[in-house]
């Protein structure tokens, strides 16, 4: 039987209001949040670094708070991505990729999420795709980009084929504001180079109006899982290397959503929750 490549499931952070009592031990330090998630899971997407470049104290102890083998994904600052766009900004971009060099052999993909733009800043995709372009070009081979758009009429083969130019992954992403993945998967290839980044955000809006508290599922997104359950697996079947993130607004609690994925796609990977009282089985990467 083939070997089906690996896969990284994650959270979109490691922190949320009502993890503590619920995915957390009750009485977790602060201090202690990130050790603890990392015993359950070998990946989170760092949700800090959209909103400043961080310090060399803070890499530090994101990489002595996690064992070996563990991946951190981030966002790159939303000052690159969004106040700039992309231009005048090659010393911020030189200094968060400096800082974030410091995490070293944990070091996971870096993601630049873009917003859905205003016509004044950016008229349509080939206006974007001309600043996405030269900045691709200047970025380091020796890291792991991923691209997101939330603009659904942009996800077409300019936008693919530049990112594979590159050797930059697309971001497939289950957001409210895209269409819906099925009809992504039938309209194009997403695969831009050896691993894709997906990323399971959900309806923020519609779930705040529900809840602000993520200690439990609220959503049930069996059928939604089932439709991933099979594009990952056709991915993993062709080699591609998986990183992927839930949001707390995708059904409610992260957690639960990752340890669902992860009972579909790679059972052998699932770890016990912190705090459990049985021996957690061995990261098999």
């Amino acid at each position: 039987m083939r070997r089906l490549s690996p896969i990284r499931l994650g959270s979109c952070s490691f922190t949320a209001n009502g993890w503590v009592g619920s995915f957390y031990p009750r009485g977790t330090r602060p201090a202690d949040l990130l050790a603890t998630y990392a015993e359950e899971f070998d990946t989170v997407e760092l949700d800090v670094t959209w909103y400043r470049v961080p310090t060399t104290s803070m890499i530090d102890a994101w990489y002595k708070r996690t064992p070996p083998g563990f991946q951190f994904a981030a966002k790159v600052p939303q000052t690159i991505t969004h106040d700039r766009v992309l231009e005048n900004c090659d010393a911020e971009m030189r200094e968060f990729l400096g800082a974030m060099g410091g995490l070293r052999e944990k070091l996971g993909p870096l993601l630049l999420q873009f917003p859905f733009f205003r016509r004044e800043w950016i008229p349509d995709a080939d206006a974007f795709l001309a600043v996405l372009g030269p900045f691709l070009a200047k970025l380091p081979r020796d890291m792991r980009f991923a691209v997101e758009v939330r603009n659904r009429e942009w996800v077409r083969p300019p936008l693919l084929d530049l990112l594979r130019e590159h050797g930059v992954a697309f971001s497939f992403t289950d957001h409210s504001f895209m269409d819906e993945p099925a009809q992504v998967w039938k309209r194009i290839d997403p695969v831009t180079t050896d691993f894709i980044y997906m990323r399971w955000l959900g309806d923020r809006k519609g779930m705040e109006q529900i809840t602000t508290v993520w200690d439990r599922e609220r959503v049930d997104r069996s059928e939604d899982l089932s439709l991933w359950e099979t594009i990952c697996r056709q991915l993993r079947e062709r080699g591609i290397d998986i990183f992927g993130y839930v949001n707390n607004h995708y059904g409610g609690h992260s957690p639960a959503t990752i340890r669902a994925l992860l009972d579909r796609l790679a059972p052998e990977l699932r770890r016990d929750p912190p705090g459990s009282s049985r021996p957690a089985q061995q990261n098999l990467f």
